[in-house]
């Protein structure tokens, strides 16, 4: 299955990609993000407990089911000011 990635805010500067395209075997968000993980080095980032992510534009959690052609996206907590 063929999914596109994105980063946004510090993920995007620790990794210097804005994203990228995988191809796997992903059933749900999670599984996504542990493949990256994999990767291991920069990657580490997105170990993180309170990271958020989106599939196609709409928040979810990471239990969220991707398909074929999805966009994936993951970056840190918003906060206020």
């Amino acid at each position: 299955m063929k999914i596109r990635t994105l980063y946004f805010a510090r993920y995007r500067e620790r990794l210097g990609l804005d994203g990228e395209s995988l191809d796997g075997d992903f059933q749900v968000l999670d599984d996504v993000r542990q493949a990256l993980l994999a990767k291991g080095g920069a990657y580490a980032v997105l170990a993180e407990q309170n990271l958020m992510c989106a599939r196609n534009e709409e928040l979810c959690r990471l239990d969220e089911p991707v398909e074929e052609g999805d966009q994936v996206a993951f970056f840190p907590p918003v906060t206020g000011g």
